[in-house]
């Protein structure tokens, strides 16, 4: 196995945006939730979350709960337009470039957005592994809750650090180790890695990239 580990964040780094936001706008005009209920919640939240005070289990109740109202199928059908409409139009243009560059190499998507949301999205990016949130399921169906530790802060770390465990692994056993992100939110994981790769990268994170010299790049 390469001695060389990439992971790349998902939310307006390989995308102009955040998938997770568009999904409940999705539903919003598809009429799925109500407009007037979930709007000014989805912003709030995302406010909170570039802000960095959202609270994760809050959030994840109410992004989660909605999958538990539906059937699986039904949900499929709905991700199969909103990935046609939503997502590959925000896809960055050199994002593609940059995960065929480490082609050989262990990549991975790392998002703190659901798996349910996200798994499309990274074979959409040819990646073959997935580290998110992982919502619950019985029996095929999602109960509306989540399942273990949400993949968001340091939670990112310890995710990672299970995934790799499982291949008996650990991220110091890498010769070099990548992480491209835009989010003050995964500063706990940019710190752990060898080139940290800060993408379009919010206030605070970009502070901090040029107090502690890290790479600043565009994915545009």
């Amino acid at each position: 196995m390469s001695g060389r580990l990439v992971l790349f964040d998902l939310d307006n780094t390989l995308l102009t945006g955040d998938s997770d936001f568009e999904w409940a706008q999705f539903l919003i005009e598809q009429g799925v939730l109500d407009r007037e209920v979930y709007e000014a919640r989805n912003q709030a939240f995302y406010d909170q979350y570039r802000a960095g005070t959202l609270d994760i289990h809050e959030f994840l109740d109410f992004q989660l709960k909605p999958l538990s109202r539906h059937p699986r199928a039904q949900l499929d059908a709905w991700h199969r337009d909103y990935m046609e409409t939503r997502v590959r139009p925000m896809i960055r243009g050199r994002a593609r470039a940059t995960i065929e560059r480490h082609r050989g190499d262990l990549c991975a998507v790392i998002t703190a957005t659901n798996s349910f949301v996200t798994a499309p999205i990274a074979r959409e990016f040819g990646v073959a592994h997935l580290i998110a949130t992982e919502p619950e399921q019985r029996n095929g169906e999602f109960t509306g809750r989540v399942s273990g530790i949400p993949c968001f802060k340091e939670g990112k770390v310890q995710r990672l650090e299970a995934w790799l465990a499982d291949q008996g692994r650990t991220l110091a056993a890498f010769e070099e180790s990548w992480f491209y992100s835009d989010s003050h939110n995964d500063l706990p994981l940019l710190a752990r890695v060898t080139h940290p790769m800060v993408a379009h990268p919010d206030e605070r994170l970009r502070a901090q990239a040029q107090r502690r010299g890290w790479k600043i790049v565009s994915l545009d």
